[in-house]
């Protein structure tokens, strides 16, 4: 394919950080029924901005098709509600019932341990029911889920990708690298079952395994996953039966750092959309990497069948910055809101503030 050209590019919103609320970061949208566009995210409270830092899950809203956004912040879960500190990593997902979904994770004990949890409202957010775990939470492990995550297949499946942190104290390189684990609904979320066996990075010298994974159905029963690694490059699994069984992961076409990959079906032209950041770090790579880690330039490229795809098109490219964590929301058939964090070295982190931008091409 061609180049993927963008016609129009505009900043419809910045959630930036204030004193008491010191990040802003990976969120995701959804359509309500009286038209607006929702977009919830992690809200951190206090002084810290790290991940594990107090962290509540916020919203704001569009009245214009995600032309611009009110952002005065709604508060739809706090972590009071679940005894700790901090929930974050937000999907969005209209229910097969009608229900809108909101799903985030749960960090219990320091971290020691998460869980993944979907909540249903029948008010369009006003009020949530309360949470149905989509991992094990009779056996508590850390699991990571990135934002934008849940799939829903064609057939009605839910699928939530997500990255098992283990010690492995036989790992003889005494690092702790990421599996990554599948559970699926095929009741429209009140009940989870996990597809049994861990999915590893075949490079034992791997700090990260296999991270922060996502996943696209490229046709019926055919699902491709990806994950982010410390090995220049994505990696990369398909499976030919519906999520149970997986290729072994191999490095796949996207370069990139340590960063996430996000790739999404638009379901008003079929055509996928991959956006990512196509340079890795490699040894001797130049620039702010303090600031940026790495996560600069954020691209976006275009493809008929999931898997090849166009040459990319630049969203951002500012050395001195890092963007990260994107969110795909279609808006029609040639245009999308896309949001990112978007820190740069006067925010000391490329994690602190989120940007939206309205697309078109």
């Amino acid at each position: 394919m061609e180049e993927f050209k963008i016609k129009k590019s505009e900043i419809a919103a910045q959630i930036c950080p204030t004193d008491g609320n010191p990040r802003n970061s990976e969120g995701d949208f959804i359509a309500l029924k009286d038209g607006r566009i929702m977009f919830a995210y992690s809200r951190y409270k206090g002084k810290g901005s790290g991940d594990h830092c107090p962290c509540d899950i916020a919203s704001i809203y569009s009245s214009d098709g995600g032309r611009s956004f009110d952002l005065t912040p709604r508060i739809l879960a706090s972590a009071s509600e679940h005894n700790t500190e901090n929930i974050m990593s937000v999907s969005l997902l209209r229910m097969q019932n009608g229900d809108l979904g909101l799903f985030y994770l749960i960090k219990h004990e320091n971290a020691l341990s998460s869980d993944y949890v979907l909540r249903r409202s029948d008010n369009e957010g006003e009020s949530f029911h309360k949470p149905v775990s989509c991992l094990s939470p009779q056996n508590p492990e850390y699991y990571v889920v990135n934002n934008n995550r849940v799939l829903r297949t064609k057939s009605g499946r839910l699928i939530v990708p997500a990255a098992l942190h283990r010690r492995h104290p036989e790992n003889i390189y005494g690092i702790d690298p990421a599996a990554a684990v599948f559970s699926y609904s095929d009741d429209d979320g009140f009940t989870w079952k996990s597809f049994s066996g861990l999915l590893s990075c075949p490079v034992h010298r791997s700090k990260t395994g296999l991270q922060e994974p996502g996943v696209i159905e490229l046709n019926e029963n055919v699902l491709y996953a990806y994950f982010r690694t410390d090995l220049l490059c994505q990696y990369e699994s398909f499976s030919l039966d519906g999520g149970r069984h997986w290729t072994q992961p191999q490095p796949s076409v996207f370069a990139s750092p340590a960063s996430p990959l996000k790739i999404a079906q638009n379901p008003y032209s079929g055509l996928y959309y991959a956006v990512w950041n196509p340079i890795p770090n490699y040894p001797g790579r130049t620039g702010n990497l303090k600031a940026s880690w790495g996560r600069t330039p954020l691209v976006i490229a275009e493809s008929e069948d999931g898997i090849n795809f166009s040459d990319y098109c630049i969203i951002e490219d500012d050395p001195d910055a890092g963007f990260c964590y994107p969110a795909l929301f279609f808006t029609g058939e040639k245009s999308m809101l896309l949001s990112y964090c978007s820190g740069d070295k006067t925010l000391e982190s490329c994690l602190t503030r989120t940007t939206i931008r309205y697309l078109e091409w």
